[in-house]
């Protein structure tokens, strides 16, 4: 496995931490690499993602539930929800990665995190942002 796609299950489980177990950023930060063997770059990057996801949530939640017809963000997974917003997240933030590379990641950590028919949600939602992203950027 890449170090991007360990840096991408990382920041997950912690996006997931966060939310599920409720608690703090800085309390996920503070303990979750404990007694962890992780490389200092894929810790780097799962921090950025983490933060950043975290940082931006409101906004990421505003943006799902444009392309989430039909579905209350309530009613998703904690699992796919938080896959959506760290993908989310990268897509915007990240433009050096291409967004085809970023989807491909996500559908690939649910497919791991999740299940069959997650895949499927995620990659419609994702794929709906993208051409949105195509149709109003010039520059997606």
């Amino acid at each position: 496995m890449g170090s991007r796609r360990k840096s991408r299950e990382l920041a997950l489980q912690m996006l997931y931490q966060r939310e599920v177990g409720g608690h703090t950023p800085e309390s996920v930060l503070e303990n979750f690499f404990t007694g962890k063997n992780v490389e200092p770059d894929v810790k780097s990057f799962a921090r950025e993602l983490f933060e950043g996801t975290v940082r931006e949530v409101s906004d990421l939640d505003r943006l799902l539930r444009e392309h989430s017809e039909h579905w209350r963000l309530e009613r998703m997974a904690a699992v796919d929800r938080n896959i959506l917003r760290l993908a989310l997240y990268e897509l915007h933030h990240y433009p050096e990665t291409p967004p085809a590379v970023v989807i491909n990641e996500a559908l690939e950590i649910a497919r791991r995190f999740s299940g069959a028919e997650s895949v499927e949600f995620v990659n419609g939602i994702l794929d709906a942002v993208r051409k949105s992203r195509a149709a109003t950027d010039p520059n997606p």
